[in-house]
């Protein structure tokens, strides 16, 4: 497990690349483990040029929706300002997945306010709350 920790006044879209770099999924039977997601959902912050530029060089599907601003100037830009990514509405409600996810971390009032200083220790708490949730639902299988 990755767990990236940035300062906390900065925006989670400029770590991107680097969980990108970090990404390693193993697989079941034998094999080197994955480095490229089937699919990544994000939210407009995720929109920006570089990061679209990105993903399809690693030829990674995307749903990002684009803000009002980029469709904006591209209307502006008339025929030279391209064609509207594509944008899959149905299969971006699947993103409400992983906010739920978040919003279980934020339960925990050090985790979410990041009282701590180190970046060792917040990861830690990242863990140790990720770790108490997979206990709790563990305790309902029969």
């Amino acid at each position: 497990m990755v767990v990236v920790v940035s300062a906390g006044q900065s925006g989670d879209s400029p770590m991107l690349p680097v969980l990108l770099d970090h990404l390693s999924v193993p697989r079941i039977g034998p094999g080197r483990p994955r480095t490229t997601p089937d699919r990544l959902r994000g939210d407009k912050a995720y929109s920006a040029r570089g990061h679209r530029s990105l993903l399809r060089s690693r030829g990674i599907t995307t749903t990002i929706p684009e803000p009002a601003d980029q469709i904006a100037n591209r209307k502006r830009r008339g025929s030279s300002g391209g064609r509207p990514p594509a944008f899959d509405p149905v299969d971006y409600k699947n993103r409400n997945h992983v906010e739920r996810s978040f919003n279980h971390g934020k339960q925990w009032r050090g985790f979410a306010t990041r009282y701590d200083k180190l970046g060792i220790v917040y990861r830690g708490a990242a863990v140790l709350n990720a770790i108490i949730r997979w206990l709790l639902r563990l305790r309902d299988t029969p």
